[in-house]
Order: C-alpha cells, then structure tokens, then sequence
C-alpha cells in the first residue's frame, strides 16, 4: 500500500477502540468535538505527502514493493538522506507550528532507527522487522507508552505495594497476555497502533522480569482502553480564532489499561528481558535518530515563537526600544541554537555497525536538555512583549458584533488595525498564556524522560578524561613555569 490520503486516515479511525474522557466512552473521534479538529490536523499532514510540489520532499521509493512511502521510514545511508529526512520533519512541523510533537513522524523514525539494528533484539529480530515493513507499507500512525503509573516513585516497580504497572501474567501458544497500566499515550485518539517499549531501568531479577516486555498491537485490541485527560479544545468559545491553536492541535494523553490484554507473539519484542531493555535506545543507535526528529521539532517551535514575537513587537512600536530588542534577541538565539546543533549532529554523523549513517549525538543531547528552558523563557517573552493586550484582547467574534465601531477603534494599534491585531494577540494568547500553552510547556520538561535523570545520564555518557587531562596538564606546566622564575 502507498502513502494514505488524510481521508484513509480518518477512515481507519472509526473502529471499535476504547476512549474514554470526561466519564464517557468516545463512539467515533472523527466526528467528536473534543478530537475532530485534530483528527483532521493529522489527515492534513497525510495529503500533504499527495501535493505534486511537495512528493519528492516528503517521499522516497520503498525497497521491494517500489511504493511511494513516508521519508520517516527512511534508513539513511549518506548524509544527504538525513537532511533530506530532517527536510520532511521540519514540513510537517512547520504546518503545526512545532506544537504537535507526537506527529507520526516521531515514531517511525523511532522505529525505523530499532529497524536499522534489529538484530539487537535476539530471537525477536525478525519481529522487529516485520513490523517496520509493516508500518512503512501501510503508513500507519502509532502511539506509544512507556512509563508505569506514579504510584510509589521511592520503589522499583516489583517492590511497590500495589500492583498497577503493566505486566505479563501468563503465556499462551497464541501469545503474552498484558495487565496492568502505563502512562502516557500521546496521540492515542488518532493512533492505529499503539508501541509499548522500555523506558526506565529494571532489575535484572526474576521479580522484575514481568515487566520487561516490548510491543506493538492496535489501539482496538480487545482489552485495551485509553482514559484520556480533559481536552484544551476551549469547546465555548465563540470562535476557532479565539484558540487558533488549541482548536486543531491538542494530541491528546492518555493513561492505558491492558484488561488481560493478548499480545500475539509475532508482535513481541522483548519478553522477560530486563537486560534487554536496559539501554536499549543508545545500544541499538535508535536514540540520535529520535533526538534528530525532536530536535527538528524544536526548531520548528523556536522559529514559530520567534516569528510570533517579532509580530507582537511590531504591531505596537515597542521593538523601537532597546530592551524589547534584547528579548527578540533571545528568541533569535533560541533558533539558531537548535539550527546550530542540527547541523552539527549531521555534518559528524556516521555509519553504525549495520552502515545506517546515524547523526552525532552530543549536540543533540544539548538541544534535548536546553530546549525546555528555551521555550518556558520564549513563552514569558511573548507574554512579556503583549502584556495587558494579551489579558483585554476580545473574543474574534467581536469584529463582527453590535460593538465593532467600539472595537475598530479602540482595538487597533500603531501597525496594525483591530481585526488584525485581535488574531495575532488571540494567537500569542493560545501559544503563551492559554491552558493549551500550560500543557505544551509541561510536554517540553517531560516528553524526552526525567530531566534529572538526563542530566545524570548525559554525564555519564560525556568523555570527561580529555578534558580533565587538559586541566591536569595546565597545572604541571605553571607549576613548572612558577618553579623555573
């Protein structure tokens, strides 16, 4: 099967998955109020791939089957075939403004990075494989999971009073059977599958053993059911230009529950291998990939951010201060920071041991644990450029009320009239301030893993003895040099 059309898409969604939100089961996301604007947002970007300029950008010819399909799966085999894959990243991102992190991009390159060392996965291999072919040819979208519910972060999983965590109870000829919960399933509204993989570290134990597992299986399995927070999509608001980007981009979260879920075997990955699931990102060079996409999603972000605050600065003359242009200056930094290390990571990039070209990971990993700072910062900027506009800015509706001449006139700035300047403070409004703002900003400090833990981790894995042998030879040679006066 060739790339889908957004159609195809919305079309795959209307089965018989379990989504709950707000006490009540969803019989059809496509059409419900709280998931239909993004549902349709995910189907735009499947008709882009279909757009004659933009094919060759965002497609590539599959091997075997010839087919037309998504650049997302690509295996880069030189450093053109990166950029080019970053080149379709950063379309999508731009159609979303960065702000849909979790776009189905995010895990084919994912999976498509285990796919490039799948022997690493034992006698589950050919799994692994079948699976990203799988995915490639029929241009699925996937959700995943990764972490146990919080229920008792002082304990390893197996010592935790209660039971919650997703585990294996038992094995059956047909496959593993899965109860239990884990959190967080972003995008799961609008996923065919849904990918669930290790993330935290476990004891190589036979206690800790039933949950050391990896997966992926439709998100209409019998048994599996998603309970989704409450949606940002203001569903009052007079208009879509109130919440210009709430309104079509909130993915979604969700908390997933396997009911004695079966998980047939060709679909397995990891079972009762916690040795297997210790590393696994880093150990199979799946992660530079994943940080390449993410870290394309962020420039994406900054831009959009940058470009937003320019415009709220304009609109009012206050970018004339020196100040002002202190703050813009930040955000230009942002961006090109993250542009910086992008090319970084792919000017150093080389071939694993399966001669896949896999971008450096160093500057990656700096964009990964700068970027949520980056972004808290860039969202107090705009707050701080729109200041009481962004708290008195009307409803859009208004351009269109008994009240017009009032707003005309009094709504209007040094470079741009009412209805103008209403859109773009309604649009800063949603991107800085707006509930949907609060959940993006949490999605930054958290979507990539524990920003502690990655910091500990990045210093475990950073190559300190060059650098301290430096320091260690500065001191010989004062020491020499004050000895010799």
């Amino acid at each position: 099967m060739p790339i889908r059309t957004g159609r195809a898409f919305l079309d795959s969604l209307r089965d018989d998955r379990q989504i709950w939100i707000d006490g009540e089961r969803v019989t059809n996301v496509v059409t419900d109020r709280r998931f239909a604007a993004a549902a349709q947002s995910v189907a735009d970007l499947y008709d882009m791939q279909h757009e004659p300029a933009l094919l060759e950008r965002m497609t590539y010819r599959a091997p075997g089957s010839g087919d037309r399909v998504g650049l997302s799966f690509i295996q880069p085999h030189s450093i053109d075939d990166l950029i080019r894959r970053r080149e379709m990243v950063k379309i999508w991102m731009d159609a979303t403004c960065g702000m849909f992190g979790r776009s189905p991009d995010f895990l084919n390159i994912t999976l498509t990075g285990f796919a490039s060392a799948h022997q690493a996965f034992g006698r589950f291999a050919d799994n692994l494989w079948n699976y990203y072919v799988y995915a490639r040819e029929n241009d699925i979208v996937m959700t995943h999971t990764l972490v146990n519910p919080q229920v008792d972060r002082s304990r390893p999983v197996e010592q935790q009073d209660k039971d919650l965590a997703a585990r294996i109870v038992k094995e059956t000829d047909a496959g593993i059977v899965v109860t239990g919960a884990r959190m967080v399933s972003t995008l799961c509204a609008y996923a065919n599958d849904i990918w669930v993989m290790p993330s935290t570290y476990l004891a190589n134990t036979p206690e800790a053993a039933p949950y050391a597992f990896g997966f992926c299986i439709p998100v209409a399995t019998p048994g599996l059911r998603f309970i989704c927070r409450p949606s940002v999509v203001h569903l009052e608001a007079a208009s879509p230009m109130d919440y210009p980007l709430s309104s079509r981009l909130d993915e979604t979260d969700g908390m997933v529950v396997f009911d004695n879920v079966l998980v047939p075997w060709e679909r397995v990955f990891i079972h009762r291998d916690a040795e297997m699931c210790n590393g696994l990102y880093n150990r199979t060079g799946a992660m530079p990939h994943v940080m390449h996409q993410f870290s394309t999603k962020n420039l994406a972000k900054a831009e959009f951010m940058m470009g937003l605050g320019f415009a709220v600065a304009k609109s009012t003359n206050i970018d004339q201060h020196l100040h002002v242009q202190n703050m813009l200056a930040e955000l230009i930094q942002f961006t090109e920071f993250c542009r910086a290390c992008l090319r970084a990571s792919e000017a150093d990039a080389a071939p694993n041991a399966q001669r896949v070209i896999t971008p450096a990971a160093m500057p990656l990993w700096t964009v990964r644990m700068m970027f949520p700072k980056m972004f808290v910062r860039a969202c107090e900027i705009i707050q701080t450029l729109g200041a009481g506009g962004l708290v008195s800015v009307p409803s859009f509706t208004e351009t269109g009320s008994t009240v017009w001449p009032d707003v005309e006139r009094y709504f209007q700035a040094a470079n741009a009239d009412s209805r103008s300047r209403i859109r773009l403070f309604r649009l800063a409004f949603d991107a800085a301030v707006s509930s949907f703002a609060g959940r993006q900003q949490l999605y930054e400090r958290y979507y990539s893993g524990d920003p502690v833990r990655l910091a500990g981790s990045l210093y475990s894995l950073y190559d300190r003895n060059e650098y301290m042998q430096r320091i260690s030879q500065l001191l010989d040679s004062l020491e020499a040099r004050s000895a010799a006066i």
